[in-house]
């Protein structure tokens, strides 16, 4: 660790690699965040599935490796067949624990999360996976390569977080699901249909989860039972955003995706993941911190 620490202050540039590799890795955590925000924020679900989601998103671009297409072309694919499975998912699981307790939607949604980690597990095996995109890389000055597919995937990633907030703003069940979210019963004595807003968010949401899965499977590897690390990340970056708010969301990713990625070169590769457990016991303390002082003021 010293070693690493001594190298930083010794090459400079290495920290700006560092940051900008961070910086790539961040856009796809924002992407995942925001739709477990949506599901949050809208239906008060907290959905432990939503790493699983990115994970079979991801084999659905690693199967289209094996058929002998790019997994690019996966991309829309995965959108389209991950919305239609979360609103199935929606009609048969999810529609009958909105209403209920936290509890019983964390249990269900836990269950969830077992049944897509055995089914992957079963038809690709526990061995890890990568969609070669095959992009090739860049180099940035003298010592900084980029991998093109990850720039492609920031690319992708910004066109299709754009293209959401323009459907949130000026869509009619874009603004529904708004209305839903701030008051669900007043949207429905305005005739909001708010089972079918749930039904869209949380398809809305699975799509977003496989769209993210298809860059991962192209940048970094899959497996079935990886998705337990992109939920945690993902609920890192919302609980410290908060609900509703898109900028905070994409800078908290961004933030989430540089400090993994400088914690994974300073202490080894196998801590990276320790460190964002750690960010995570951070930002609950500060949530609890927060929470304390609102009571001291309202006593």
């Amino acid at each position: 660790m010293i070693d690493n620490l001594l190298l930083l202050t010794q090459v400079p540039i290495l920290v700006v690699d560092l940051v900008i590799q961070g910086l790539f890795i961040g856009a796809i955590f924002a992407l995942v965040a925001y739709g477990l925000a949506l599901v949050w924020g809208v239906m008060n679900v907290k959905n432990l599935a939503q790493g699983d989601m990115v994970i079979l998103g991801g084999y659905l671009g690693y199967q289209a490796t094996l058929w002998g297409y790019h997994p690019i072309i996966a991309l829309p694919v995965a959108i389209v067949v991950m919305f239609m499975l979360g609103w199935a998912i929606y009609a048969v699981i999810i529609r009958r624990v909105v209403d209920r307790d936290m509890f019983t939607s964390l249990l269900a949604t836990f269950g969830l999360s077992l049944l897509i980690q055995q089914i992957l597990n079963l038809i690709y095996g526990p061995e890890v996976k990568v969609a070669d995109a095959g992009f090739g890389d860049f180099e940035l000055g003298s010592f900084i390569v980029i991998q093109n597919v990850r720039l492609y995937s920031l690319l992708m990633a910004a066109a299709l977080a754009l293209a959401i907030v323009l459907f949130m703003k000026k869509s009619r069940m874009g603004q529904a699901i708004r209305a839903t979210a701030q008051d669900a019963r007043a949207a429905r004595v305005l005739g909001i249909d708010t089972d079918q807003v749930y039904a869209f968010t949380y398809a809305l949401n699975a799509a977003i989860c496989g769209a993210a899965g298809v860059l991962v499977a192209m940048i970094w590897v899959i497996q079935p039972y990886y998705g337990i690390v992109y939920s945690i990340r993902a609920f890192i970056i919302v609980t410290a955003a908060g609900l509703g708010n898109l900028p905070g969301v994409i800078l908290t990713g961004f933030g989430l995706g540089v400090w993994e990625n400088v914690a994974g070169f300073v202490f080894g590769a196998e801590f990276a993941v320790a460190a964002v457990v750690l960010m995570l016991v951070a930002v609950l303390m500060y949530r609890l911190i927060q929470l304390y002082r609102v009571r001291q003021v309202v006593r």
